[in-house]
């Protein structure tokens, strides 16, 4: 039995809440022929921490979060699960309960199994879990740079980005982040909001950008066709706004690592300079550009 403090009790909810997003999640791994389920072996949390470490690169376990914690996490009633497709294991994510929500502190997939919708279907799970035991917020971070991952966070999930957090992890050497500077998005995911509903049933609205621009929206940040960066003087005058970032900065990263770093200044500057100007960041196109709007 899991025993919750106080402070992780919200108000019971409706019963069929938490059985329509099992029906959801399970439904979603179903498709992709993955069984999800908590790691609650040793083996088991030992062979997560060697599939973090192929995907972020590292040496070692301890870079990133290392067995023990993973069984100590797991013990107290934390979620530790995985998701597996023909007994082998693909995917791997870690959460821990904040004040009042669950943070999700790690989640990754094979890259040798990605953009195949794996991860999304660990993140419905996750959504699932935590409603079944009163928790109505997962929150996290991601690297701003990465399209893909700001598309499914706000997007394919319906997750909305709250702040931004530069080098909010100082400096890391798991093989990934090794060498740049930790800005982070921090992603509140309301899960009985309308948007996250609607995405757990397969309804994602993208970003309309011709609508954007028709009604007077303007780059903030735009990228050259070598993909350079190249920062605009825009005034903040409640306009919409539109930031660039790479098309695929972990290629970029793979081909050109100091192109790659260019990159991380003008987004912090742009986005921050927007967000505290009262815009809110709105959406990601597919194409790589973030939408601002002025928060109503």
């Amino acid at each position: 039995m899991v025993y919750l403090p106080d402070h992780h009790r919200p108000a019971a909810l409706p019963d069929e809440l938490a059985r329509e997003a099992a029906d959801l999640a399970e439904s979603t791994a179903a498709r992709l022929r993955l069984e999800i389920r908590e790691l609650d072996t040793v083996p088991a949390q030992h062979e997560a921490a060697g599939l973090f470490c192929r995907i972020w690169h590292a040496d070692s376990p301890d870079q990133l979060i290392n067995r023990a914690t993973l069984r100590a996490m797991q013990h107290a009633g934390n979620y530790v699960a995985g998701a597996y497709r023909d007994g082998v294991l693909v995917a791997a994510a870690v959460a821990f309960f904040g004040v009042g929500h669950l943070h999700s502190h790690i989640a990754g997939v094979d890259p040798a199994a990605q953009s195949g919708g794996i991860g999304y279907a660990l993140k419905q799970h996750q959504r699932a879990w935590c409603l079944a035991r009163g928790i109505t917020e997962i929150c996290w971070t991601f690297d701003p740079l990465v399209r893909r991952n700001a598309y499914v966070n706000l997007h394919k999930l319906g997750g909305r980005a709250a702040a931004y957090l530069p080098d909010f992890y100082g400096e890391m050497n798991d093989g990934i982040n090794t060498g740049e500077a930790t800005d982070r998005l921090y992603l509140s995911w309301d899960l009985l909001s309308a948007r996250a509903r609607a995405a757990a049933r397969g309804d994602v609205r993208d970003v309309d950008l011709a609508a954007l621009r028709a009604v007077g929206g303007a780059v903030l940040l735009d990228r050259t066709a070598a993909q350079e960066p190249r920062p605009a003087a825009v005034p903040l005058d409640g306009r919409p706004l539109l930031v660039a970032v790479p098309d695929d900065v972990v290629a970029l990263r793979e081909r050109d690592a100091a192109a790659a770093l260019a990159w991380r200044r003008p987004v912090r500057e742009a986005l921050c300079a927007a967000l505290d100007a009262g815009y809110r960041i709105t959406g990601m196109s597919r194409d790589g550009w973030y939408t601002l709007e002025v928060a109503r």
